[in-house]
Formats: structure tokens, sequence, C-alpha cells
């Protein structure tokens, strides 16, 4: 198994990075020899990797990473990187390596705060890798002054550092960092090259992991989550019964409410498996004598620690609320193709009785006017919006329509 078999249906972007990490070889062997570097080289210092949700533009950020520090023995008799194998990609791909730096938001945004380490170690030599990569999750939360921290970065970076940025789309990062980074852009996967995968890595029945594919419309990870977790399948089929149950506004109330505590019951589950842990350990860190009392001067770093987990939380309650919209949007999606009478496939067909309700029962109008109150509430939600006012006035224009 090869780094890159995690990234399905991206044939063609795991060519161009399996080229790029064998120049980047050729660009370490130059400078440990002085030789004069490879003309025509298909690595560079910066990348930007984009694409539609779920296509995977993380992983084929973090495959690459893995691929630039492979040290499997196969290389020094012309065996390609990313073995998938050896010390180097195993823990560039789990997270541990120790020149492999991640950066995800905390919360709605990267701060400054959050990358003046990393910025200050992209300017260092790696310490056993081969090169120091920088590897930004969320490159579209970066705010004004971490932004221009990442810029000067990779204005003039150290010889063997790279920037590996991840993002939706070109538009989400600044002209001024996107114009230094070669651009790669991933494709949503089919729902059969989704479905193929489901069936061969994660041991699902392949009629489940065609329903499932076919629901979340080629979304690697939703896809994933959806065929292999009961209770993932339990509420999407709670959001897709929505629509049938605002026609008052009593309905609409109770079903904006129950939208919103399903998704703060989600960040509860992930904050009580990790928040205890972390603090545990930052403890541990700190020298806190038995008993837990903490050396004198280090609670202000306890108070940032739980300061972060709030906003961790506020962003996993979003990011679930965000699946709901993504899987209303779809429903709608599949009624404007009934009233259109499109040959489009379906993607929610276990919900096709529901679908024949509203289809019948209201215009292609007003589905297009619903499917724009479901963007409005995203929108809503990225502006900080308290959640439930969003999804209420959401829940009271799909009653409207």
């Amino acid at each position: 198994m090869t780094v890159w078999d995690d990234l399905v249906g991206q044939e063609r972007v795991s060519e161009q990075l399996a080229a790029a990490a064998r120049d980047a070889d050729a660009l370490v062997t130059a400078a440990a020899t002085d030789a004069p570097p490879p003309e025509a080289s298909k690595m560079t210092h910066a990348w930007l990797f984009t694409g539609p949700p779920g296509a995977g533009y993380v992983q084929a950020a973090r495959a690459f990473a893995a691929a630039l520090q492979c040290v499997s023995p196969d290389r020094a008799l012309g065996g390609a990187p990313g073995c998938g194998f050896c010390d180097g990609c195993h823990t560039a791909l789990i997270g541990t390596h120790a020149d492999v730096t991640t950066v995800t938001a905390v919360g709605a945004q990267i701060r400054a705060e959050d990358m003046r380490d990393t910025v200050r170690k992209s300017f260092t030599a790696p310490a056993t890798g081969r090169w120091q990569v920088i590897l930004v999750e969320d490159a579209e939360r970066l705010n004004e002054k971490s932004a221009n921290a990442v810029l000067k970065a990779v204005e003039e970076p150290a010889s063997r550092t790279v920037w590996l940025l991840c993002a939706p789309s070109v538009e989400d990062v600044l002209p001024t960092i996107r114009s230094r980074c070669r651009h790669l852009t991933l494709s949503t996967p089919s729902v059969e090259a989704v479905a193929d995968m489901l069936v061969r890595r994660e041991g699902v029945e392949p009629d489940v992991a065609l329903a499932a594919a076919r629901a979340t419309q080629g979304h690697v990870e939703r896809a994933r989550r959806l065929a292999t977790d009961p209770a993932a399948r339990e509420r999407r089929a709670a959001v897709l019964k929505l629509p049938l149950r605002v026609d008052d506004i009593g309905g609409c109330l109770r079903a904006a409410q129950e939208l919103v505590d399903a998704a703060a019951a989600d960040a509860k589950v992930l904050a009580d498996e990790t928040d205890a842990k972390e603090t545990e350990e930052m403890k541990a860190a700190l020298g806190a004598a038995q008993g837990g009392r903490l050396p004198r001067g280090t609670a202000g770093v306890i108070k940032d620690l739980e300061d972060n987990q709030k906003r961790r939380r506020t962003r996993t309650q979003r990011d679930s609320l965000d699946v709901a919209l993504s899987d209303l949007t779809a429903f709608y999606r599949d009624v404007l193709a009934l009233q259109l009478g499109s040959r489009i496939a379906i993607a929610n067909v276990d919900a096709e009785d529901a679908l024949g309700r509203i289809a019948r029962s209201s215009t292609p109008e007003s589905t297009l006017r619903r499917i724009e109150a479901i963007a409005a509430c995203r929108d809503a939600l990225d502006r900080n919006v308290a959640p439930l006012l969003a999804v209420e006035a959401m829940t009271m224009a799909l009653r409207a329509g």
C-alpha cells in the first residue's frame, strides 16, 4: 500500500505529486553534494491544494508530506517515494513526524498567535527528515494577521522547507499567497469509486457502500462515516424528515431546536473524548503535584487550553450543523430533479416517498428558494450568528417556500 492509496479517484494528482517527490529527492542530493540543482524540477516550495468538499485535498497534502519524508530502503534502488510502510511515511501519515507540522483551526479562525511558533519553525532545518513540511489544513480560516505571517514565510522560505496549504478554492486564499504556490485542484470522485473504496478498505457490504456513496455524492469521509456508523445514519434520517415537519410555526421551531441540539451533542461527544485527556497531559507536562495542584505561574497555560477547547467545541457544533445542511440541500436538489423531470440520479433513494410528496406539493421556484434559504443559513453561521437563530430563520423560510 502506497501513500496515494487513500486518494479516491485522484490518479492525475497522485501522478503529479509522485513526480514532484522524485524531483525533491534530486534537490536534496544536489544540495548535499554541492551539485547544481536539476533543471525544470516539478518540485517547489509552496503548494495549494483545493477541491470540492470530500474530494480529499487534505489527504493529498498529507500523502505528499509522507512521500517527501519516505526513507524506504528501496529508494536507493530507484524505488518511488511514498512506500507507505517506512517510518517516515508512517509517522507523517499519522501526524507524529518531527518535521511535519500540521496547523488546523481550533475555532473559526487561525489566529496569528497560533501561527507564530509554526512560522518560526519553518525557517529551521529539518531535524530528522528530508524536508521541513508545514501543512495548513484550513488555509481559508487564516485571518489577516496570520495570513500575512504565512505570506512572509512563503515569500522567502528556507531551502528545505515546503508549505502545503489546503482550502476549498483558490478564492479562499489571499491572492498574494496563492500567486506564490503551485496549485493542484482535486475533483469529486465518482459514486462508484467511493463505493469500491468502502468495500475494499472498510469491508462494507456492496449495497450499503453504494447507498452511502450515492447519499453523500462522492464525499469520501462522510460516505465512510455513513457506511460504518449507525448513529450517523440515524442522524441523517432525522434530517431528511425535517422538510415534512415545517407545516406550522411550532413545527419549524421544534425542528430547529432538535437540529441544534443534535449538533451540540456531537460536539459534546468529541469534547468528552479529548478535553479531559488533553488537560491531564498538560498538567503532567507542567509538573502538577499529586492531587492536581499546579506549580505557580502555570494557571494561565491551563486557561489558554480551556479557551482553545471551547473554540474547538463551537467549531465542531457548526461543522455538524454543516453536514445536516448539506443533507438538506441534497434533499431539495432531488426534489428539484423530480419537478423538472431530470434524468439525474436521485441521491436520497431511501427518502423517495418524502421527495415525491414535497415535489408534488410545491413548485420548482419554491424549491430553489428553499435551497437559497439553506445557503443563507450557512452564511449566517460563518458570520458567527447564534446557531439556533440561524436555523430557526431557515426552517421558517423552508415553510414559506
